[in-house]
């Protein structure tokens, strides 16, 4: 298995930048972190600009997953609220699913979560005009 490396570091506010890894495990979360995006409960906790960056996630035929920020760059993983609720149009998810793999353990952990990665971003100060989340898939 090849090390994951950082590709791309997006500046997203004073605290946060968004992260583009090449490599490294391939699994994902079971359930929602505690501080996911993807929960409604957590709302303000990132910038917008954070999800302006990774709204190309959510785009139809996308090769960018939407990682678990608490699984850090060294091992990264999959979003389980990503899975749950914006990957059904992202391709690299897409052709996992069409190798048969399942995600069989994913929960919402009991958590209510956004609906769509459009109304997560918005939720999180995105305008709904914004032209970063213009080809994000409903």
């Amino acid at each position: 298995m090849k090390r994951a490396r950082i590709e791309q570091s997006r500046p997203a506010g004073e605290h946060h930048a968004v992260l583009t890894i090449v490599g490294g495990p391939d699994g994902y979360r079971p359930e929602p972190c505690k501080g996911c995006p993807w929960r409604l409960d957590t709302v303000g906790m990132f910038p917008a600009e954070a999800f302006r960056h990774s709204a190309n996630t959510a785009q139809d035929m996308s090769h960018n997953t939407f990682a678990c920020h608490e699984q850090g760059s060294k091992k990264p993983a999959t979003c389980a609220g990503f899975l749950l609720r914006g990957a059904i149009h992202n391709f690299a998810i897409r052709l996992k699913w069409a190798r048969g793999e399942r995600f069989e353990n994913l929960s919402d952990g009991g958590h209510e979560l956004h609906e769509s990665y459009r109304a997560m971003a918005i939720a999180n100060g995105v305008a709904p005009d914004d032209p970063a989340i213009e080809k994000v898939r409903p």
